[in-house]
């Protein structure tokens, strides 16, 4: 074997380690999430106050229940200040990895406290319990999304190809579907499991409850190392030879100057607010129009292998097909579910189909974003002289933040709306409620996801040919020194490569 046959042995062997590595990452991670923003609620209502008298505990589950959610909307703010710091960190192991260590322990380790009831403090002192838990679950939130923000930000400093970054947002995404599903599958039995082995009975426990976020911690320490001793972040020229990124102020300057990243923004925006509405509702759909709540599982059952046969086929659908027509598909794919679900929602048949047309196209939405969010980093670098890789890649997280505070308060609102609450059954249900229900769980949404599509078609330009002309111009700008400050402040270097782009496609 010659040299350099053993040496691109080698640099396969050492790619194919690495995207391992990656991919372990959010297994964790996604897993973590579910426990956290789900899970955690559910303990919450049903066994963290089981030892408190009765309406103390109602009062108390609506006090914790009403933090996470003010502590979820202002973290949304602070995320661009942690992407600003993930940034400007400097060390030996680069910029991402000591996150994926520091902040997958730190906050792996508080969730497991949490779901501990603070040690059992909460049996013993429910107003010490509220402070502490306030304090805990601030810094268990903030490691977490510097965990989040350092895992999706690093794609950029593993590669410049679009293509390969689509490659580690794939396999990110595919582990993530497994471990965040994985979560749903897994949860009652443990907690059942363990409730039996300390209490003797067949019921949910507090116990149970803390032996589940001890594994998931365990679970979530171990993915996160995986990435940090197992990923290496490249030294390119784009990234090596760019300007320090400043403080937070300059950061949010730079990405309210990257029209492409906010256009990408607001698109993904409105799909995250119409998704969340609906999904988090459609337990309504088989309860109160179906009358087959049984049948609610399929859907968790739909999302799962869509997300396990999607994730890993987008890389290969978009070897041939360019990312825009895969988002475009994606889009007119729900926006057919969203006309069958409010047309024949009474059909269960037809819910199924239109349910599978709504939750495959969910992973070629998610991952166009995030690609096109990952290559405004050099857009906004070419525009703006400043490349801010974990603040711009913020930006998604805080946007599925958005949505998921917006959730609780749009579930809640239809409930209401449509007489979805309390001791009601579809009995009860006038063709009145149930085209109230269809009005704020289809068509409402319907119209977020055309407006998402008419963003996206007309105002977000970047694509994989684009990238590479700025990728080409950055590299040979930056090694001859060229680009000044005085030129950082115009766009005239983007609206060339612009019009070059357009002048490509057509």
């Amino acid at each position: 074997m010659s040299n350099a046959t053993a040496a691109d042995g080698g640099v396969r062997k050492g790619k194919l380690g690495q995207r391992i590595a990656y991919a372990c990452g959010n297994l964790g991670q996604a897993a973590f999430y579910n426990a956290m923003s789900t899970y955690f609620v559910v303990y919450v209502t049903s066994c963290l106050f089981s030892g408190v008298d009765k309406a103390l505990a109602a009062k108390l589950i609506g006090v914790i229940t009403s933090l996470v959610v003010i502590i979820r909307i202002a973290e949304i703010f602070i995320d661009p200040l942690l992407g600003n710091i993930v940034d400007n960190t400097t060390t030996k192991w680069g910029r991402f990895r000591p996150w994926q260590f520091i902040g997958g322990a730190v906050s792996s380790v508080l969730l497991a406290i949490v779901f501990s009831g603070m040690f059992g403090l909460v049996n013993v002192n429910t107003t010490l319990f509220i402070v502490l838990f306030v304090i805990t679950f601030v810094v268990l939130d903030v490691f977490y999304s510097l965990r989040d923000i350092s895992y999706w930000g690093m794609i950029p400093a593993l590669s410049s190809d679009s293509h390969e970054r689509s490659t580690y947002t794939s396999l990110g995404s595919f582990t993530g579907s497994i471990g965040y599903n994985g979560i749903t599958v897994f949860v009652i039995p443990i907690v059942t499991y363990f409730s039996y082995m300390f209490t003797g009975k067949h019921a949910e426990s507090q116990s149970g409850w803390t032996a589940f976020g001890i594994i998931v911690m365990l679970f979530g320490i171990l993915t996160a190392w995986t990435v940090a001793f197992g990923t290496k972040e490249s030294e390119s020229a784009l990234r090596s030879k760019a300007q320090k990124n400043g403080n937070p102020l300059e950061a949010f300057k730079a990405l309210f100057q990257n029209d492409q990243l906010l256009w990408v923004a607001l698109s993904y925006l409105l799909y995250a607010i119409a998704n969340v509405a609906t999904t988090g509702v459609l337990l309504f759909l088989f309860k109160f129009v179906l009358d087959n709540p049984a049948a609610y599982s399929a859907t968790g059952v739909i999302a799962l292998v869509a997300g396990l046969i999607m994730a890993p086929l987008y890389p290969i659908l978009n070897k041939r097909i360019p990312r825009r027509y895969l988002y475009i598909g994606g889009m007119i794919s729900m926006i057919v579910a969203y006309v069958l679900l409010g047309l024949f929602s009474t059909n269960i048949v037809v819910v199924f189909i239109a349910l599978v047309l709504f939750y495959v196209p969910g992973t070629l939405i998610q991952m166009t974003a995030i690609l096109s969010l990952t290559d405004s980093i050099e857009y906004g670098q070419l525009k703006n002289g400043k490349r801010n890789e974990a603040v711009t890649l913020s930006v998604r997280p805080m946007l599925d933040k958005i949505g998921g505070a917006l959730s609780n308060g749009i579930t809640g609102f239809i409930a209401v709306a449509a007489g979805m609450t309390g001791t009601a059954t579809a009995a009860d249900m006038t063709p009145a409620n149930i085209h109230t229900f269809e009005v704020c769980a289809f068509y409402t949404p319907l119209v977020l996801i055309v407006l998402s599509l008419l963003v996206f078609m007309f105002k977000v330009k970047i694509n994989e040919k684009m990238h590479a002309e700025i990728v080409e111009q950055l590299e040979a700008k930056l090694a001859a020194g060229e680009i000044s400050d005085e030129e950082a402040k115009t766009v005239e270097t983007v609206e060339a490569v612009n019009e070059k782009a357009k002048t490509l496609t057509e």
